[in-house]
Formats: structure tokens, C-alpha cells, sequence
């Protein structure tokens, strides 16, 4: 099943606690960033993000986002903005910002 775009926008309306929330669509899914950091994504109707040492003290369940995939893990409490913010900074502390593009000459 795909992550639907109900899904999405409710899912995009939590995070909008943090500035420089970005997606971009992936194969029926979404790779979510913050701040040009790749720090997860909507899968199956479901917020992942990726594991990291800073955010293992949450104690947060894992996941598989698709088949061949590394364990992330899942964000439940969708009410708790707080929350969600504090994870999500945690988690891109251990994380590169995108490279950017370079022009062609």
C-alpha cells in the first residue's frame, strides 16, 4: 500500500512545528527532510525515521519501511508535536545535509 496523500498532508501539518520540512516524492512514498537533511520518510502510512545514536534513547519501535530495507524507526504518537520536533533535531545531529547540485559551466 501506498502512503496516501491524506497521509501525507496530515502527517506534514504535525511537523510544521519545524521550519525547513521539505518532501520529495519516491516511488509512491516521500523522503522527508529537515534542513536538507534526509532524516526519514512516509512509508505505508507510517512516519520512519532513521536510526541514529543520538535518538536511541526514545525507545522507539522498529520498523522495515520496504523489502531489502535497514530497520528505522516509527514515529506513533502523530499528537505530540513536541515530541515529534525533539526527535527529529536528535536525529539529524547524526545526520549530512544533502549535497548540493553544482551548476554546469
Amino acid at each position: 500500500m501506498r502512503t496516501t496523500n491524506d497521509y501525507k498532508e496530515y502527517v506534514l501539518e504535525q511537523l510544521n512545528v519545524l521550519e525547513s520540512i521539505t518532501f520529495k516524492p519516491m516511488m509512491g512514498e516521500y523522503l522527508l527532510y529537515y534542513d536538507d537533511i534526509l532524516f526519514g520518510g512516509l512509508y505505508n502510512n507510517r512516519l520512519l525515521i532513521k536510526k541514529v545514536e543520538s535518538n536511541e534513547k526514545y525507545n522507539l519501535k522498529e520498523e522495515i519501511p520496504y523489502d531489502g530495507a535497514k530497520p528505522m524507526y516509527l514515529i506513533e504518537d502523530m499528537e505530540n508535536q513536541d515530541f515529534i520536533k525533539e526527535i527529529i533535531l536528535e536525529t539529524c545531529k547524526c545526520l549530512p545535509k544533502k549535497a548540493k547540485k553544482k551548476q554546469g559551466m
